[in-house]
């Protein structure tokens, strides 16, 4: 039962290559003998259609579920309004009063410690202890229900994280627990701010995924990092982009190189109070915290997975891939053939119109043989 119920959802996801095409371009009977000959004539509209839906298949990785109406009668509109004078009245102003005394007192133990403390350990230990505090304060701040399942991230060499990605807050919601230093873009802002003076403390590494020198910098700086031992566990996200949490993209394979043990953890939102997915090409992260802050809670579970360790004869491509796997069984996602980084960096025309191009000759002579 469960094989069949896996295969209808699959079968459900997968697209329908008529669904793309004119409906003049069909014809109302196909022959039972069909040549290529009899397909020339529509080779463009299938590249056409070769394109929609690989676009189709990748957009929906980074689509927010708008949440479905349900005050649509007399009977459940003012229960509606109740809650909205709730949420914004009530919650978000205490929610935002906590996170402002979260800020003042962690800021007024953190400078002195930073600045003033002489030993390195001690330091780092109290620093390590601030963030994860910080950081609870601003899971408090969404009424965060967090399920941690297996046994807490141990501090050793030799170790790397790797989870999936579908906001800045699953940083958050980990290192409350422990104080990863994690690989995360560059921003601006606040959150730069926090980046440069706070989180450099528990040794977090930055990147700009634009430049390729940044790039080979920050592989060695991996390299190091878990060599040495007494480094904060190193947690990186190897989407490298935000995904809606039904879906998982393409590993990179960074993370999967550094010949030490890789502890997979997986991140799965339940989306029935809020859709915990950022979409930053549409919303700041400061409304993006707004929106949970005015929700009524961000329920989520959080699984840390047994240590994988590259086989013999395994690539570390194929290694992303057995990890990713076990990533996306654990949450329940989706798993699809895409690099995030086209999110940022589509193709060129040229280049989409050659894969399409080839995609449609493949469909073609696929008919031709049968």
């Amino acid at each position: 039962m469960a094989t069949s119920s896996v295969a209808g959802d699959i079968e459900l996801d997968r697209p329908n290559l008529e669904d793309y095409l004119p409906s003049d371009s069909l014809p109302q009977e196909f022959p039972r003998n069909l040549h290529l000959r009899d397909l020339l004539d529509i080779s463009p509209v299938l590249t056409e259609a070769a394109g929609a839906i690989v676009d189709d298949s990748f957009t929906r990785c980074f689509k927010s579920n708008s949440p479905e109406p349900w005050n649509w009668n007399i009977y459940l509109f003012p229960l509606w309004c109740l809650g909205v004078v709730i949420r914004y009245g009530i919650l978000f102003p205490l929610r935002g009063l906590t996170l402002l005394v979260g800020w003042l007192a962690f800021f007024a133990a953190f400078f002195p410690v930073h600045f003033l403390l002489k030993g390195q350990k001690m330091r780092s230990k109290i620093e390590r202890k601030l963030v994860e505090m910080m950081c609870s304060v601003f899971v408090a701040s969404w009424t965060g229900v967090i399920k941690y399942h297996g046994p807490r991230p141990s501090t050793r060499p030799h170790q790397v994280f790797v989870a999936n990605h579908t906001s800045m807050i699953d940083f958050i919601i980990l290192e409350q627990m422990t104080a990863f230093a994690v690989i995360m873009q560059k921003h601006p802002g606040w959150v730069g701010f926090i980046q440069k003076t706070i989180l450099e403390s528990v040794g977090c590494i930055w990147f700009n995924r634009n430049d390729l020198k940044d790039r080979e910098v920050v592989a060695k700086k991996l390299r190091d990092h878990v060599q040495h031992p007494d480094s904060n566990p190193l947690l990186i996200f190897p989407e490298g982009t935000c995904v809606n949490n039904q879906y998982t993209v393409m590993f990179k394979k960074g993370a999967f190189e550094l010949g030490c043990a890789v502890c997979p953890i997986a991140i799965k939102y339940n989306k029935i109070f809020v859709d915990a997915f950022w979409n930053s090409k549409k919303q700041s992260f400061t409304m993006h915290l707004v929106r949970l802050m005015t929700s009524w809670a961000v329920v989520c579970d959080v699984w840390y997975l047994e240590p994988q360790y590259l086989r013999d004869g395994e690539t570390a491509i194929e290694f992303a891939e057995r990890v990713r796997d076990m990533i996306a069984a654990r949450a329940g996602l989706k798993k699809v053939p895409w690099d995030g980084y086209l999110k940022h960096n589509r193709p060129s025309p040229k280049h989409t119109e050659e894969k399409q191009r080839i995609f449609a000759d493949s469909v073609l002579r696929r008919l031709e043989e049968s």
